[in-house]
């Protein structure tokens, strides 16, 4: 596995969490009337769920023996076949391609008290995902 274009991936990664962490409005009333923060955390939330895909997509296909993924989705599944992440974890990153492909294709309005619940509450799926390919001699 090309370590280094992982940890490339996993910084762009930290500095998406970052992002979302210090531009999240104290409120979801604030973020509603915010299009600059709602810009910003729609694009980052968008990039770190990416992110992930593409180290999941990476590390799949080091792994012939796994089944490869139908759907961006699907790569967590994948993943957590094995255990290399939990099955809890994979549903909430499935769920955050979901999230992504509403706001990357405008299938609906973003809810941005969902934006807001995932920024101040569920960052730490990104954190999970990434602790997993972390570069052990790093």
């Amino acid at each position: 596995m090309d370590q280094a274009l992982i940890n490339q991936k996993l910084e762009s990664l930290r500095r998406c969490v970052m992002r979302l962490e210090s531009r999240c409005p104290e409120s979801v009333e604030a973020l509603a009337v915010d299009l600059d923060a709602q810009d910003i955390l729609a694009l980052n939330l968008t990039r770190a769920v990416q992110l992930c895909v593409d180290i999941a997509a990476h590390w799949i296909a080091e792994h012939h023996e796994l089944n490869s993924p139908i759907t961006m989705g699907q790569s967590f599944e994948v993943l957590a076949e094995p255990g290399v992440i939990s099955r809890e974890l994979a549903e909430d990153m499935r769920k955050s391609v979901g999230f992504r492909n509403i706001v990357v294709h405008n299938y609906e309005v973003v809810d941005w008290q969902v934006v807001f619940a995932i920024c101040r509450f569920h960052l730490d799926q990104f954190r999970q995902f990434a602790e997993v390919f972390m570069d052990p001699l790093g």
